[in-house]
């Protein structure tokens, strides 16, 4: 494997707590709350924030969703935007251009230091409104590839447009930052890697889930969408099963490729166990002998990251970020390659002692390396250096 370097950040070293006294109020903007990755890691900020003593908030651009009670329970004010996703037509457009009309004013009222917006629709939306707002620092997050962005010619031009007129970048893995400079729409120096953050909780011991099977259980976590490669995870059991290592496989989450990979696994004749969308997966991750993620394209994978801190092994595709985690620590099989998966998932059943070695390495440099208390101060230290050079004439 090859080797990478561990510390990828760029944000100016400071003593803690130091840089957050000069930091008043920051937002944070994102589409919706549902329980997505990208979700839980603007909880974790909004959170980390406020303990800070930063009036930290959370602007929401179209509909809520579970995350938005544990902002509220966590004391994070929620203000909700209006912008609306269908039906297409005049009403749609007419309702979005007030609910921008709303964020400028929003803004222009209450004059956060710093805004952070959070995936491609929140940014492109942030960065005209941020500046006509007066927002003296403007911030994009990058969470996953730009591939749909360039497939498309007039999102590429939004993009260059929104790029160009923020501050500053932030990327939750080196590749995702590579990435963004492939177009040569911002500098190097524009660009701050900062890993996904997990809360201390996730290193608790828990008490695993009564899942009963009879051969070893494979948990794979994740929205049933296309680019996770679910498919692919099916045809490897298949494979497994032919070899005379059946297992089985347990889906936590839905989505639309739900009905297609139950006819899948019907059809491959494989226990697949689809359980939907569970908050309980600490438990689950407890019982599970292997965790795989078979995704076609990553940006930082929150799945992986939870694996690794339950101290479970880890099967994955080497695909964004996830390289980066699983360096040593889990076993990394090219993407949409079932026969490569399903020789990384023998590999580690048929070899405890290897799985647990993994395992343990990955918890180890779990704890040093992905805690959201670093997360967040990263997050700080680099809001307050924006936010003084701002300042200055």
């Amino acid at each position: 494997m090859k080797p990478r370097t561990d510390d990828p950040t760029t944000v100016p070293a400071e003593p803690r707590g130091a840089a957050a006294t000069r930091l008043g109020r920051v937002f944070l903007l994102i589409g919706q709350l549902g329980l997505g990755g990208t979700e839980k890691q603007v909880v974790l900020l909004a959170d980390g924030l406020r303990a800070r003593g930063v009036d930290a908030r959370v602007l929401v651009m179209f509909e809520g969703g579970p995350r938005e009670d544990e902002l509220r329970a966590r004391g994070v004010p929620v203000e909700h935007l209006g912008f609306r996703r269908r039906p297409a037509g005049p009403r749609m457009l007419a309702g979005n251009v007030a609910a921008f009309v709303r964020l400028v004013g929003y803004l222009r009222r209450t004059r956060p230091q710093a805004l952070h917006a959070f995936l491609f629709h929140s940014y492109v939306t942030a960065a005209p409104a941020a500046r006509l707002a007066g927002t003296p620092v403007l911030v994009a997050g990058r969470r996953s590839l730009a591939n749909l962005v360039r497939a498309r010619p007039l999102l590429r031009v939004v993009e260059a447009v929104a790029t160009r007129m923020t501050d500053h970048l932030v990327a939750n893995a080196r590749l995702v930052a590579e990435d963004a400079l492939r177009d040569g729409w911002v500098r190097r120096s524009k660009i701050t890697v900062v890993r996904n953050g997990l809360p201390a909780s996730a290193f608790d011991p828990v008490v695993p889930a009564a899942l009963p099977a009879s051969s070893p259980v494979v948990l794979c976590v994740g929205n049933l969408i296309a680019y996770k490669g679910h498919r692919h995870l099916l045809d490897a059991i298949a494979r497994l099963r032919s070899r005379g290592a059946a297992c089985t496989l347990v889906l936590v989450g839905d989505g639309p490729e739900r009905p297609a990979l139950e006819d899948q696994a019907a059809r491959l004749g494989i226990d697949v166990r689809f359980l939907g969308v569970r908050t309980d997966v600490g438990p689950l991750l407890a019982r599970a002998d292997v965790v795989a993620l078979a995704s076609l394209e990553e940006g930082m994978s929150n799945a992986v990251m939870e694996a690794m801190a339950a101290g479970r092994p880890v099967v994955a595709t080497d695909v964004g970020g996830t390289g980066e985690l699983l360096d040593g620590r889990g076993l990394l099989v090219p993407p949409a390659d079932p026969e490569a998966l399903a020789d990384g998932l023998e590999r580690l059943l048929g070899d405890p002692g290897l799985a647990a070695d993994l395992a343990a390495r990955a918890r180890a440099w779990s704890r040093v390396h992905l805690s959201a208390d670093a997360m967040v101060e990263q997050h700080v230290r680099l809001y307050a250096d924006l936010v003084g050079r701002a300042r200055r004439p």
